[in-house]
This record gives structure tokens, C-alpha cells and sequence, in this order.
């Protein structure tokens, strides 16, 4: 849609209800309301090999425990200045070193972990502590106490996702910090995968919240579902064999706002070029390869974190056999009746 021709009148119109906090629909309209999904946001790439020593510089420069949350934010080049790795989520790159905690604290927004470097460290949610290996993912539900600390003798390192910029949106942020540095243990480590992960619950059982009761995915298992898928399924053209981790107590999305999965690509495997409406965040575990966003080529390999935009057209190479983890907004944008996609050159297409 084109804007209206300007007149001296118009403008002197325009000028006039200005004074009033108004302004003329027809003159916004073609921005407000577009053909296609427009986002601020760019493809970028973050190779771990260059951000991880300014990771470990900032845990000589800062305590965990003075930062609260010793965390390099891993910012859009098209939207620096908003903590956004896409339009709809934050994400960034936690350090914990050997022997530090994190203190416990509390927020509106959802967090997931996806763990980059190292194992032995954890995260305890509400009384329950997980620990952590490289590959696994692990959820924070929105308003559970948590905090993370290390007994290991390396240092740890994460990407955390959040939907903050979500939050934010809806004006709804409510943060909180806990009187202690750990919230207190009530339950036996990793206990919720045991009571949750076996297709039973307890007796009387009430569902409390909107996260699935199981917050840590060991990668192990993934990996382990995705071999076995290579030899009983057929290979999506556009996504090689994908998973998304659900809530096993309902079959929806893990967390209710950010989508997150799991794909494996077999060695010279190149996908349909394929976009959707949710801006992805992609970290390889393991293999190299590459990724064409809207025709750039993006080399990867394992632990670097690239994002491909909203209705971005993109298409992975892989060089070897590779597994990608990546999260989105799918969820949030699924619930709402937003979420689209196109694969090659099909119609667009939306879920029923």
C-alpha cells in the first residue's frame, strides 16, 4: 500500500492533531500492516572459537555471585542496544566457574539452558537439582526459584534463552531474589525425569504451571532416539530428522512460549530451502557444515550459535554427519494462531 499524496492541508492537519498525540492511520498503514513478515532483526553467526575467551575474560573481571548472572548477551547486529538475539528472544552466554553459585532468584520469564562447555555442573529448580553435560537442554520455568553452581574442576558454559523481550512486551516482568545464594534441596538430584519421563505420574497428581515437570533433556537420550530414527524414518527434505521436545504429561511444547528441537543431518545432506514466521536460534553439537540464509553462506560447526530472522529462506549443507539444536517462538506464536511457514516453493502453510 502506498501513502496518500501530501497536500499543504493534509500536512497542515497532520501537524494539528499531532499537538493531540494522534496521527493518521493512512499515512502508517503500509508499516503496521505488511504483505510479509518484516523484522529488524539480521543473519549472524557467533563462532565459539572468538567469543569464548572474552567468556572466560569476563569471570576474571567479575564474580558470579556480584553479577547475579555473569552472562555476555549474545545481541542482533540489527538490534543492538535491545538484549535480542531475534526480535522475540534474549539469549547469551553464561559463565560458571569451578566452585561459584549463581545466586537463587525468580522472574516472569521462561529460561532454558542449552549446555555448550563442560559437565558436572547444575541447575536446581524449586528444591530439585539437575546435572548438566554438553548437548543437554534444561528448562527454568517461569517463577521457580533457581540457581546454578559448580562443584566441577572446569569451568561451565551455556547459552540461555529466554523470551524476555515476550515479556517485556506484555509489560508483565516481576522479578525476585532469594535471601540465601541456594534455594533449599528437597528432593533427590535429577528426581523429576524418574516420576515424569516413564508415561506415569503420581496418583492425585496437579498440573502447576505451563512448563513440562521434567527439566532436564539429557542430550544422550536425544541423540540416542535420533540414530534410531535413521534407520525407521524417512529424511524430511527440509529438516533432515528433527525432533521437538514436548511435555510429556500433555504432548505440547516443553515451555509454553519458546520452542526448542533437536535435527539430524546425515554427512552431504543439503535441505529444501524452507522459512517460517518463528526467528530460529541454531547451535551444532556435533558435524560442520553450513547454512545459506537468504543466499549467505553462514560456516558452522560444533558449539558456535547462529539465527536465522523471521521468513528468512534458508537451507543447511552438511559436511558430515551433523545435529543441530535450536529454540524459537513457535510456541508462543502456535497458541496465538500466527505461526507460518513455506517449504521450498509450496503455498504458505499454517498449522490446522
Amino acid at each position: 500500500m502506498e501513502a496518500p499524496t501530501k497536500t499543504p492541508e493534509r500536512e497542515k492537519f497532520y501537524n494539528t492533531i499531532d499537538e493531540k498525540s494522534m496521527t493518521p492511520l493512512w499515512e502508517v498503514l503500509s508499516g503496521l500492516v505488511t504483505k510479509e513478515p518484516v523484522s529488524p532483526a539480521v543473519p549472524h553467526i557467533w563462532k565459539f572459537a572468538d567469543v569464548r575467551p572474552h567468556v572466560l575474560q569476563a569471570g576474571e573481571l567479575i564474580t558470579a555471585k556480584e553479577a547475579e548472572r555473569r552472562v555476555l548477551v549474545l545481541e542482533n547486529p540489527g538490534l543492538r542496544g535491545d538484549s535480542r538475539i531475534t526480535h522475540s528472544l534474549y539469549a547469551g552466554l553464561q559463565l560458571i566457574k569451578p566452585g561459584e553459585i549463581a545466586p537463587a532468584h525468580r522472574h516472569t520469564a521462561s529460561a532454558l539452558r542449552f549446555i555448550i562447555e563442560g559437565g558436572g555442573a547444575y541447575t536446581a529448580v524449586d528444591g530439585e537439582k539437575t546435572i548438566m553435560e554438553e548437548g543437554d537442554f534444561v528448562i527454568t520455568p517461569p517463577w521457580t526459584w533457581h540457581d546454578h553452581g559448580n562443584e566441577s574442576d572446569r569451568p561451565m558454559i551455556w547459552m540461555d534463552g529466554l523470551d524476555v523481550p515476550l515479556v517485556n512486551t506484555f509489560d508483565t516482568s516481576f522479578a525476585e531474589n532469594y535471601d540465601e545464594d541456594e534455594f533449599p534441596v528437597t528432593r533427590p538430584v535429577n528426581y523429576s525425569p524418574t516420576q515424569y519421563g516413564h508415561n506415569v505420574v503420581p496418583v492425585g497428581w496437579e498440573r502447576k504451571g505451563h512448563c513440562s515437570p521434567i527439566f532436564n533433556y539429557p542430550y544422550a537420550s536425544t541423540r540416542e532416539t535420533l540414530e534410531k530414527m535413521r534407520q525407521y524414518e524417512e529424511w524430511d527434505a527440509c529438516h533432515g530428522l528433527k525432533v521437538q521436545y514436548i511435555d510429556p504429561t500433555t504432548g505440547d511444547f516443553a515451555m509454553p512460549t519458546i520452542a526448542t528441537f533437536m535435527q539430524l543431518l546425515p554427512k552431504d545432506f543439503t535441505t529444501t530451502p524452507y522459512r517460517s514466521t518463528d526467528g530460529m536460534v541454531f547451535s551444532p553439537v556435533e558435524g560442520t557444515g553450513r547454512t545459506y540464509i537468504n543466499g549467505q553462506a553462514f560456516e558452522w560447526g560444533p558449539k558456535d550459535i547462529f539465527v536465522v530472522p523471521s521468513w528468512c529462506s534458508y537451507h543447511h549443507e552438511a559436511d558430515e554427519d551433523a545435529v543441530l539444536f535450536s529454540f524459537s517462538d513457535r510456541a508462543a506464536q502456535s497458541k496465538l494462531g500466527l505461526w507460518r511457514e513455506q517449504r521450498g516453493n509450496d503455498p504458505v502453510s499454517a498449522p490446522a
